[in-house]
């Protein structure tokens, strides 16, 4: 099982026969964790099953955490994961961890690239350093579609990608006029029907900036 199983052990299993094993599992998540409400629906009836119910969405690393089976249950897990919902293993111990990344242009502008492939290439890349620890420590890649660090990746990783924009930042002044003018609502309608007064572009655009370049 390579890094995907956290054996756990009770010292007492005399006294608590019913944690003798309770063994953690941790499954890959999808890129930027999209989940389908159906392949949720299908981990929780796998747990229920064959584990003890209690997750963890999600541990430091990202992956979605099972907490709590036993030895006997491991290959019929892995099985499912693997062959019925077409998805595997996460990553725990000293060895390089899954991958994370944040929305990247899936949903978010203020991506400066496709966060979601290069955290799927580099998990496909890797696979063999994910499942078979070969590091004396933990090791994490992590991937921010721009400084605004989604997925705190200089906070949470070894291996830290923040997208940053490429060249001089470029302005449509049409839209900008547009916006003063009100042609535009203002933060995309969500103030609709508060009063905010004239709108300052010095005071609530250029002054904020926070590196000048405006």
């Amino acid at each position: 099982y390579g890094g995907g199983v956290v054996g756990r052990y009770c010292d007492h299993a005399e006294s608590f026969p019913a944690v003798t094993h309770f063994h953690t599992i941790r499954v890959n998540q999808p890129s930027a964790k999209y989940y389908t409400t159906k392949f949720l629906g299908d981990l929780c009836d796998l747990w229920d099953f064959r584990g003890s119910g209690l997750t963890n969405l999600h541990g430091a690393t990202g992956d979605l955490v099972f907490l709590g089976t036993t030895t006997p249950q491991l290959e019929e897990i892995y099985w499912t994961l693997t062959h019925d919902l077409d998805t595997d293993l996460g990553v725990s111990g000293g060895n390089l961890r899954t991958p994370a990344c944040c929305l990247g242009e899936s949903r978010c502008e203020w991506a400066c690239y496709d966060t979601q492939d290069v955290c799927h290439t580099l998990t496909q890349e890797y696979q063999d350093e994910l499942h078979r620890p070969a590091f004396p420590y933990k090791f994490k890649f992590k991937f921010d579609g721009c400084p605004n660090g989604c997925v705190a990746s200089i906070a949470r990783s070894d291996f830290s990608v923040i997208g940053t924009w490429k060249g001089d930042i470029k302005i449509d002044q049409d839209a900008v006029k547009g916006y003063v003018s009100g042609e535009f609502a203002p933060n995309g309608g969500a103030h609709s029907g508060r009063d905010w007064g004239k709108f300052d572009i010095v005071a609530e655009v250029i002054d904020l900036c926070p590196t000048g370049c405006m």
